[in-house]
């Protein structure tokens, strides 16, 4: 069945053909330059690069999409699907090596490059066996008019959709494939995500889009909005680092929706000006990708009474995420940490032992996947997707099935995560997961943010090292490392404390807006 999604964006551009479905600012040398692209010139621009891919391209590979929140990136996107083609989304922010290994993986037909500061020539350096368009290309590529497509071209049922690079093991990224059936299936659970009705009633909504479009939690609003005829206000990372900035377009665009992860939202509530005010309009915060904090549920609760808060789960094998649950005062009150929710429809979540015995309410284990919007693998790397994936048959239909590495329990109900299996370590003997240690620090009086990382010699756990965010002025440190260890022996056992405290005005962040571990462990 030809893609839904696509589907109803063809009904939506017939609709309203004048609608914004797209607005950024770019950061230029005098300032922040607005673009914006309607549903009617995504349709049109969509299908005119769709049928130069049809007409000068030999075969149905994977095409990579380089950019960073321009809207011929999107534009291309939608071409590739249009032309039956998997698009693979990297950042231009990207380091050129890790660029060359994704191109190396993807050994691809074909590169478009929505950014003006890289060349196209630097990517293929001469290999005729790559084409390459950048944004010159692309204007007159739809300036023409001669092509219109139809749904017997499009990408449908087990094709790839897209195909998103994550960090591997081994060093060099893999390439996780979603199909046309995941999507859509994702998208008919995303929209109901609500107290009331779906996000697909006659509502014109705006999304706050944060993600970058590597990262697979763009999706959530990339393809939410696409589908609900809503326009999507992007967020730059030149934006994420101009405070002035940021908050002056989070006003322009007051949004009804916002997904990003929990880090980006904490950076936004350390000013008091985001608050209700500043998005009267909002209706609600969906977040994804990292652990939803009490303190950060707490504020947004207080802060935009309005609004709704939902915590979400789910890995990038699974496209985007699986889990979903509103957060309100009774929740917060309830539990700690914080549920991620009840499986979507078409999914069930099963937690495992080593053993893959499924284990019983209460106890922890490793939360398997199993569903309708799972992975088919990993790019050109049988050996990772056999480790990765299987299948299982439920009620008499064959899904397949991830496992995650991620531990999880389940209570009263709800799933609970309780951190990665790969980050649990041994100290002088002891079992420890870091995220145990990370949790309870945030149980410490005037702690905003904290991040534990392992000290390693000789390849063993030496020490533990916590950088600490403090929510007031620290005068003593010495004074307040003291402080720190003796309430934290209120929660845990003294071999889990920390040895040193760092204290931090920031913790740093990637791209994708989550806490850049990397950083933390070359300071050590």
């Amino acid at each position: 069945m030809p893609s839904r999604v696509l589907k109803k964006f063809i009904e939506n551009a017939k609709s309203f053909p004048d609608r914004i479905f797209y607005t950024t600012e770019i950061k230029t040398d005098n300032g922040y330059e607005s673009l914006e692209l309607t549903y009617g010139y995504l349709d049109i621009y969509s299908a005119r690069i769709s049928g130069y891919l049809e007409n000068n391209l030999n075969s149905k590979k994977p095409v990579i999409v380089i950019g960073h929140k321009h809207p011929y990136l999107i534009t291309s996107f939608v071409a590739c699907s249009r032309s039956g083609r998997a698009y693979v989304p990297v950042d231009s922010g990207f380091p050129a090596a890790r660029i060359k290994d994704i191109i190396e993986a993807v050994e691809p037909e074909l590169i478009i490059i929505t950014d003006n500061s890289i060349c196209k020539d630097s990517l293929i350096q001469n290999n005729s066996a790559i084409q390459s368009i950048d944004i010159t290309d692309i204007e007159k590529i739809i300036s023409k008019e001669e092509y219109q497509d139809d749904e017997s071209t499009w990408v449908n049922g087990e094709d790839d959709y897209y195909i998103i690079f994550t960090s591997g093991s081994t060093g060099r990224p893999k390439g996780v494939r979603l199909t046309s059936n995941c999507l859509d299936n994702f998208i008919d659970w995303a929209v109901t995500l609500r107290e009331d009705g779906r996000l697909d009633d006659e509502k014109h909504r705006v999304y706050i889009n944060q993600a970058p479009y590597s990262f697979d939690l763009s999706v959530f609003d990339l393809y939410t909005s696409l589908f609900t005829g809503g326009t999507i206000g992007a967020i730059t990372k030149d934006m994420q680092s101009d405070n002035e900035e940021l908050y002056r377009f989070l006003k322009r665009m007051n949004p009804n929706i916002w997904i990003s992860t929990p880090s980006f939202s904490e950076i936004a509530l350390m000013a008091d000006i985001f608050n209700q005010e500043l998005m009267p309009n909002i209706e609600e915060f969906i977040f994804c990708g990292e652990t939803l904090t009490h303190k950060t549920a707490g504020k947004l609760i207080n802060r935009f009474p309005k609004a709704i808060v939902v915590n979400t789960f789910g890995p990038t094998e699974s496209t985007v995420a699986v889990t979903g649950i509103i957060i309100d005062e009774d929740i917060i009150e309830k539990y700690n940490p914080l549920p991620i929710g009840i499986p979507k429809q078409g999914t069930y979540i099963y937690i495992m032992d080593e053993d893959r015995n499924i284990l019983n309410d209460g106890e922890k284990g490793e939360i398997v996947i199993v569903g309708d919007t799972v992975s088919s693998g990993y790019w050109n790397n049988e050996e990772k997707t056999r480790e990765a994936f299987d299948s299982m048959t439920v009620d008499g239909i064959k899904y397949r099935l991830y496992h995650t590495r991620d531990k999880g329990y389940y209570k009263d109900g709800f799933l609970f995560y309780c951190g990665r299996l790969d980050l649990q370590i041994k100290l002088h003997g002891y079992r420890i997961e870091i995220e145990d240690i990370e949790s309870n620090l945030l149980n410490v009086s005037d702690i905003e943010k904290a991040v534990v990382m392992p000290e390693y010699i000789d390849g063993e756990v030496n020490s533990l090292t916590a950088y600490i965010v403090p929510k007031n002025e620290v005068i003593s440190t010495l004074k307040e490392r003291r402080r720190i260890r003796e309430e934290l022996k209120k929660y845990i056992p003294e071999y889990m404390i920390p040895r040193k405290f760092v204290f931090r005005e920031s913790l740093p962040v990637t791209a994708n807006g989550k806490v850049d571990r990397k950083k933390l462990e070359a300071e050590l």
